[in-house]
């Protein structure tokens, strides 16, 4: 990935930090976008130049995402890969919960993916790129209870993945999803304290699968959801 220009999407929370990480070390110049400040300084511990923070950036909105890519392709000279990582989770059933739970998800999950992706597209170069998207494992599977909105939101991710990937294969920008289990994250320890979290994802070992997706050793790999699951 040596001077491959990338941008990552979420890049303050843990998962996003661990990508920003993996590809920092692998040689990659790294714009990272969030709707939070710098506030942990994430680009200072990568070694600063010549990766840079967009921060106070809504990529729920299409004008918001296309102004920060074109940022993006401007400071780096364009665009080699892009890693969806903006999102979150909520646990709600139907009964106790609100409809407004549906429409943050999809917006958090999808719309921000589907922005990001749309605005990033003019800038690959001619037959390359690559677009690496956060799905869910749980959306793959029959959805629990209070488990709708977030599995649906991730579904979307799932077939928005595949549907792009046929549209953009003949160009030589490949579009894949990873569909982690539960990640190891302080959020998630926090939420389920008894649990077992050697068994969950490290977001260090979920990023390898994410920078092998972004290399020229998956060029054959678009189309694809690809489980993440440790040992759940």
């Amino acid at each position: 990935m040596s001077q491959q220009r990338v941008v990552i999407s979420g890049a303050s929370g843990a998962l996003g930090a661990a990508v920003a990480q993996a590809f920092a070390a692998s040689g990659a110049h790294l714009a990272l976008i969030d709707r939070a400040p710098d506030t942990k300084g994430l680009v200072k511990s990568l070694g600063g130049e010549p990766h840079f923070y967009l921060g106070e950036v809504d990529l729920t909105d299409a004008q918001q995402a296309q102004r920060a890519l074109e940022t993006v392709a401007t400071r780096l000279g364009g665009l080699d890969a892009l890693v969806n990582i903006a999102g979150g989770f909520r646990w709600e059933t139907l009964t106790d919960g609100k409809v407004d739970t549906w429409d943050l998800l999809y917006n958090i999950n999808l719309r921000t993916t589907l922005c990001a992706s749309k605005a990033a597209l003019p800038h690959f170069p001619s037959g390359r790129g690559r677009i690496i998207n956060i799905g869910a494992a749980a959306a793959a599977a029959k959805a629990g209870a209070g488990m709708g909105a977030y599995t649906a939101s991730k579904a979307g991710v799932i077939k928005l993945t595949e549907a792009l990937a046929e549209e953009l294969k003949d160009k030589g920008i490949n579009v894949n999803a990873v569909l982690p289990s539960i990640i190891d994250t302080p959020a998630n320890r926090a939420d389920m304290p008894k649990a077992d979290f050697s068994r969950w994802v490290a977001p260090a070992a979920l990023a390898d699968v994410i920078l092998f997706l972004a290399s020229d050793a998956a060029r054959a790999v678009t189309g694809a959801a690809i489980p993440v699951l440790g040992r759940v």
